[in-house]
């Protein structure tokens, strides 16, 4: 089964290498969600006359090296002249129709695990106001230019039921897609969720960026809240990039989950459950 996805954005670091990175971790997530491979990519490029050519060389050898380590091949994109810079990829893959993961399998009782930490909306908006350097982010830094490759190889080696990353709507729209998708109801623990460190803090200083607002209007119909904390809905709404998968796995196989992602380096923070049917999908934050 032939796959395809494009994405690309603006700068969300100052270091020219690091947003290459980034940017093409996040364009090849959608593959690595669907339990795919990525076969080939094409950058899609936007640069300023003004800026030097050896700032887009280094963006440039930040996507290819994340494309290599991904498994695919370059083969080609497309520049044009900007007034502020843009890079990503259009990927295609492939994977096996048998072991294709989708948004469409949660079953009531399955198990629900997020393998990154939430809140690089919140640090990336810290560190364009200065507020943070990107020495007191490298945790997020490093969480955002690493591949779901190892997450998605974990869970088909698991077999689990859906998947979706979490990118710009957060945890909370992504999941209520999946959801929707599946006609069921999540139930997040809220004190499960994780985060990377100072993102609560940036939270508490209302250093809120504005796609949380948007993400908070546009899916908040569907969340019932049960928490008093506000920090959690911030993190729940934190438009992420290059974020982790949600997977939904059946209970019995949630300690071979956890174990397998672990044991290829990613986080698994069992995050709550699919609970009844309800047709248009809701999500509960418990």
């Amino acid at each position: 089964m032939l796959l395809q996805s494009v994405d690309f954005f603006t700068p969300v670091v100052d270091d020219p290498y690091l947003f290459g990175a980034i940017a093409a971790a996040n364009a090849l997530s959608d593959i690595f969600a669907m339990g795919g491979r990525p076969l080939t990519a094409m950058n899609l490029v936007a640069f300023p006359a003004c800026l030097d050519s050896a700032v887009l060389e280094r963006i440039l050898r930040g996507g290819i090296d994340k494309i290599h380590e991904a498994g695919a091949t370059l083969v080609g994109g497309h520049s044009i002249e900007d007034e502020e810079p843009k890079y990503g990829l259009a990927v295609t893959g492939i994977a096996h129709p048998d072991r294709l993961v989708t948004t469409l399998g949660c079953q009531p009782g399955d198990q629900l695990v997020l393998t990154k930490p939430l809140g690089t909306g919140l640090l990336t908006t810290a560190l364009k106001g200065a507020v943070l350097t990107a020495a007191e982010l490298q945790d997020a830094l490093t969480g955002m230019a690493r591949l779901n490759r190892y997450a998605a190889e974990a869970m088909l080696r698991v077999g689990v039921r859906a998947c979706t990353d979490i990118t710009g709507f957060g945890l909370l729209g992504h999941g209520l897609e999946m959801a929707q998708a599946s006609q069921v109801e999540l139930r997040l623990q809220g004190e499960r969720l994780p985060s990377y460190s100072q993102a609560r803090a940036m939270a508490e200083m209302g250093l809120v960026p504005a796609g949380s607002h948007r993400n908070r209007q546009h899916y908040g119909a569907r969340l019932q809240c049960h928490q008093t904390d506000p920090i959690l809905l911030d993190l729940l709404s934190d438009p992420q990039t290059s974020g982790g998968l949600l997977i939904a796995v059946a209970a019995e196989r949630l300690d071979a989950l956890i174990a397998a992602l672990q044991a290829a380096g990613d986080q698994a923070s069992h995050i709550g459950e699919v609970g009844g049917r309800v047709p248009d999908g809701r999500m509960l934050l418990l």
